[in-house]
């Protein structure tokens, strides 16, 4: 299937390695692309886990100044007070591109300097990089925004409704936010061409000017809905995702934050409805209990729709 109407199902190319990504509850396998560790540096370093960052780091520091060490060893006592062998030479490096300088190792030779301001200059340009790149890891804006598992349908107003619940895990405020959801399902055209389809579902409430504890978002499954005269199992046996986006301004941070959840059809539940998760206790406090976002329970009576999503 190719997205939005483009191009249809291409042969890959031999050689390329494959990705596997998971959308909603599919795994998808992505062909075609070169992949390397320098194709997309920065999203790789965004992206990787901390412990595979520090260890990154620390692995490239190694091999900076083990490369120098060698060059150093190539002329003739470039270094004065350095013993033989290369493991002075290596510290003399590691002094040399961390800008420290203790003063017991220093060139000595025309060779010694011209290898000890180039290895300072390459030294500092890196330092600056993993700086750059520590602190925006550190400083990129995140909500922790925590979606139910699953999505229910149950009446809402007289109407068929289906549900996405969240909680803000911060407790904090995120001033004015938005959510926005789409259904993901395949679409043959008119030619036959099997595309991807996007189709906007319409929330009852879309807007919170205040999201600090918990929300839930309404789809009334009324005649202007994708999901409009499918029933449960047709639902349930097909190829559906469903994509919420929450954006908002997050107080603490001063800055927008974004928030994604996506779920697969049959992820679901029919004729249930959420549990409470917040309370009032006697003395007027309220409390959340976040280890309940993803409970749900049977309706208290039969609906009288049966299984019938619209």
């Amino acid at each position: 299937m190719s997205e939005a109407g483009g191009e249809g199902v291409r042969e890959p190319r031999r050689g390329a390695h494959p990705h596997s990504r998971r959308i909603g509850g599919r795994r998808i396998i992505a062909e075609g692309l070169e992949s390397n560790a320098w194709t997309d540096f920065y999203h790789n370093a965004m992206t990787a886990s901390w412990p595979i960052f520090i260890a990154a780091l620390a692995a490239a520091f190694f091999l900076l100044n083990a490369v120098f060490a060698l060059i150093y060893d190539l002329g003739d006592r470039p270094i004065a007070n350095a013993r033989e062998g290369l493991a002075d030479l290596f510290f003399f490096s590691v002094e040399t591109s961390s800008t420290v300088g203790y003063g017991d190792m220093h060139p000595q030779t025309g060779y010694g300097h011209i290898v000890a301001t180039i290895e300072n200059f390459v030294g500092m340009m890196l330092l600056a990089m993993m700086t750059g790149l520590v602190f925006a890891r550190i400083s990129r804006p995140r909500a922790r925004i925590i979606f139910a598992h699953n999505p229910v349908v149950c009446p809402y107003e007289g109407l068929p409704t289906l549900m996405f619940r969240m909680a803000n895990a911060r407790s904090n405020f995120i001033s004015e936010a938005t959510a926005k959801t789409w259904m993901i399902g395949p679409h043959v055209s008119r030619e036959g061409g099997r595309l991807v389809s996007f189709q906007p579902m319409r929330l009852v409430k879309s807007e919170n000017p205040t999201l600090a504890l918990s929300w839930v978002l309404f789809h009334p499954i009324e005649a202007d809905s994708p999901l409009f005269g499918l029933d449960s199992e047709a639902l349930m046996s097909s190829e559906i995702n469903f994509v919420v986006s929450i954006v908002g301004f997050d107080e603490t941070s001063g800055q927008t934050v974004h928030a994604r959840g996506v779920f697969a059809a049959q992820d679901v539940r029919f004729d249930q409805e959420y549990e409470d998760i917040i309370w009032v206790d006697e003395e007027g406090r309220r409390h959340i209990d976040y280890s309940k976002i993803n409970a749900t329970r049977p309706l208290p009576r039969p609906v009288e729709s049966g299984n019938s999503v619209g």
